[in-house]
């Protein structure tokens, strides 16, 4: 699986790549499905194989819950590990938003040298991602820099919503980007969402026709001035940015399965970056689709 980001490819935890993928979990007794000896980068982590394969439930229960989780040894990705590290990248991208919020201002006499600044600094952190992207290893530096341009892009793009067209609205934003999140992790606990291939590879193709669209309506608008098609106001860019947030909640989805067998399968720490680089993507993703979505709304008023 190269990507669960509409924007971004970056390696996950496939069997493509010799990473637990997809209905891969591992059997009673043997390797996960779809993987061999040294083809596998963590085939030498003895709980590449289940640990439980003594016990008689062990294949009923990895039919009905997942790949069972191995017990946390040095070296191995730990949900600790997650956490710590998407709350690092989240705090630099908050603390940036923050500053670029308090010390950018966007009244009507500098709102255009801030709004240049924002295009700015969300092109370098749009480099910095891809660059990332398309490495072989998580690079805390790369990520903690996109996160920081990222939050200077958002904290301004906020700032002038807020004061111009919607008072609240990044709070509004915040909030609704917080609920996707606490909804899409308990159902996925829940086993209520399935995430497989045919689930990705749907999210995927809804996913690039989606970004293929609206890239012809911003060059519409950009060309011939104006909304360009359409897209991104009125009735038609309420209905696609409700589409973007469910597209976000989906890879959501997809990230907390990413997530899960990286842990289950013994990924190495480091991987806990890209684990936190995917949830921060997704969660930017999110969260300016709601503060699109809002702006849009309040402008009809």
């Amino acid at each position: 699986m190269r990507s669960s980001n509409p924007v971004f490819s970056r390696r996950g935890f496939s069997r493509d790549n010799g990473y637990a993928g997809f209905n891969t979990a591992p059997q009673a007794g043997g390797a996960a499905v779809g993987t061999q000896q040294g083809a596998n980068p963590y085939a030498q982590n003895p709980y590449a194989q289940n640990p439980y394969a003594q016990n008689p439930y062990a294949q009923q229960d990895a039919a009905q819950y997942g790949a069972p989780q191995a017990p946390a040894s040095a070296g191995r990705m730990t949900m600790d590990d997650v956490i710590m590290r998407t709350a690092t990248t989240l705090g630099v991208l908050i603390v940036t938003a923050a500053l670029a919020w308090a010390l950018l201002p966007v009244d009507m006499g500098n709102i255009n040298r801030s709004y240049g600044i924002a295009i700015g600094a969300g092109l370098i952190g749009f480099v910095l991602a891809m660059v990332q992207s398309f490495k072989r290893k998580a690079s805390p530096a790369l990520i903690l820099a996109y996160a920081a341009f990222e939050g200077v892009f958002l904290g301004v793009l906020s700032s002038i919503v807020d004061t111009h067209i919607a008072s609240g609205a990044a709070m509004q934003a915040v909030l609704g980007t917080m609920a996707v999140f606490a909804a899409v992790l308990f159902a996925y606990k829940m086993r209520w969402i399935r995430v497989n291939r045919r689930f990705a590879g749907f999210v995927m193709a809804a996913a690039l026709g989606f970004v293929l669209l609206m890239m012809v309506n911003m060059l519409f608008a950009v060309f011939g001035g104006g909304d360009g098609l359409g897209f991104r106001s009125g009735g038609m860019g309420i209905m696609f940015g409700i589409i973007g947030v469910l597209l976000g909640a989906c890879f959501l989805a997809l990230d907390f399965k990413q997530v899960e067998d990286g842990i289950a399968y013994g990924a190495p720490r480091e991987e806990s970056w890209l684990a936190a680089f995917g949830l921060t993507l997704t969660l930017v993703w999110i969260y300016t689709e709601f503060l699109r979505l809002i702006a849009i709304l309040n402008s009809n008023d």
